[in-house]
């Protein structure tokens, strides 16, 4: 009889090793590899056996399009990031750290979809029945008639979806708690979520059934669990926020049948999450413009313009190491703009400590706010803040140039709506609108002047 073969896996990536040892490789976890078994030794074939499989139906390029239908959650917010709304048949993956509202956004949606009528299955391996309808009571969603089970056997979940019609929607909160029987390893690890990452995802091919999978995510803020999963879904969404600050940000960072890059902005409050239909009115609800250290960023959030306030301190400092603490941002992009002001603009930035914070819990990660993140850092460092009613976005080069950004007409559009005047900005294709005066900026020099019109620095 052919012995099974012996391999171990690492259960944060996935890596798979000969033989066991202490770190892996990849990711560099410690006490992360596990035994796993798979395939045959002892004269086993190494190729498909000899049965032939069934021929498959290929079909041309110019085959009619069948349009693929739209469920509309009743969320605005999460159907922008879904796309448009979740088609049938897909596999949608949502992680994010824990306590920042994953189940509540799904439940809250799940409701939604049972009021209108529509078949959703709701399954928790980390709650009971109970603790769901206390938290269903809360949100307010008691008359929904959506259906909730406590299961964590993959064997009994698949039983039971299978039976009569399928439903509509199938939330599995969270995948790292299911275990498959015929697997022989604990729930969480490695070769347990891919098997029933897999088994749910080819259950909603075959049905037509829409499966949300809730994921764990590691302490770097990467959903645990193989790096496959995130291949195998349709979908991928990570709810990001800060335990600080009430706002949520679901992010998509892939996404089949829609763009990428797209989020959903809400709020976070005793009954719920509440959509935030205008982000920048409630990012720049608190902003003062007349603080030095204060700047007004024009971003671009997928396919949406988004303001939001940054805010530096530059303090001189004696010592050997001066410190850097960045919220939002990029630390090592904030280590290139510091650079760029010391060795083209020679403001001596060298010695001072540096904070910088993206205010309302935002993460910006577009090169467009090198621009502000520099306005910010000078008007702190000189003291003088920036004019009245004014945006500012541009890629600052190495050479102390500034390049221009896309989308530049809907950032302007979007500034002139909230009542902003004048925007520093580097040379644009398209005009933007004229209620907004467009101040070119095309080097760093020409910023400095702004704050040090004499040319004195310091």
């Amino acid at each position: 009889m052919a012995k099974a073969q012996l391999s171990y896996n690492c259960r944060d990536c996935g890596a798979v090793y000969r033989r066991w040892q202490g770190k892996c490789d990849e990711c560099g976890e410690w006490n992360s590899i596990e035994e796993s078994k798979g395939g045959t030794t002892s004269g086993a074939p190494k190729g498909l056996s000899g049965k032939k499989g069934r021929r498959i139906d290929l079909v041309s390029l110019d085959t009619p399009l069948k349009e693929q239908p739209r469920l509309l959650t009743g969320i605005a917010e999460l159907d922008r990031a879904l796309g448009g709304g979740m088609v049938a048949g897909s596999a949608v993956l949502i992680g994010g750290d824990p306590g920042i509202g994953k189940s509540t956004l799904l439940l809250q949606a799940m409701g939604q979809l049972a009021l209108k009528g529509q078949d959703c299955v709701y399954i928790s391996g980390e709650e009971a029945t109970a603790q769901v309808q206390m938290r269903a009571n809360r949100l307010g969603l008691s008359g929904a008639p959506l259906k909730l089970g406590c299961e964590t056997s993959l064997r009994d979940i698949l039983t039971t979806l299978d039976e009569g019609t399928p439903p509509k929607v199938v939330v599995i909160d969270s995948i790292q708690t299911l275990f498959a029987d015929h697997v022989e390893s604990a729930p969480g690890t490695v070769s347990q979520v891919r098997v029933c990452a897999h088994e749910l995802i080819s259950f909603a091919k075959r049905k037509g059934t829409v499966v949300l999978l809730v994921g764990h995510v590691t302490k770097d803020g990467q959903i645990a669990g193989p790096r496959v999963l995130e291949h195998m879904v349709d979908t991928v969404l990570y709810f990001e926020g800060d335990r600080g600050h009430q706002f949520r940000i679901l992010r998509a960072v892939k996404n089949r049948f829609g763009g990428t890059d797209e989020i959903g902005v809400f709020e976070m409050t005793g009954m719920g999450l509440n959509e935030v239909t205008n982000p920048s009115a409630l990012f720049l609800a608190d902003h003062n413009s007349r603080e030095p250290g204060n700047c007004v960023f024009a971003g671009i959030e997928g396919s949406r313009p988004v303001l939001v306030e940054i805010q530096a301190l530059v303090a001189r400092s004696s010592a050997a190491n001066p410190r850097r603490a960045v919220v939002g941002w990029d630390s090592g992009r904030l280590a290139m703009v510091l650079a760029v002001l010391d060795a083209r603009a020679g403001l001596g930035l060298a010695g001072c400590d540096v904070y910088l914070n993206v205010a309302g819990g935002l993460k910006i990660s577009e090169p467009a706010a090198d621009l502000a993140v520099a306005a910010a850092l000078i008007s702190s460092l000189s003291q003088v803040p920036l004019p009245d009613e004014t945006v500012v976005f541009g890629e600052i080069s190495l050479s102390g140039d500034i390049r221009p950004v896309s989308q530049s007409e809907g950032r302007l559009k979007e500034s002139a709506k909230l009542g902003f005047a004048n925007a520093m900005m580097p040379k644009a294709k398209k005009a933007g609108p004229k209620a907004i005066r467009q101040q070119t900026i095309n080097h760093v020099n020409d910023l400095v002047t702004h704050f040090y019109p004499d040319g004195g620095l310091g």
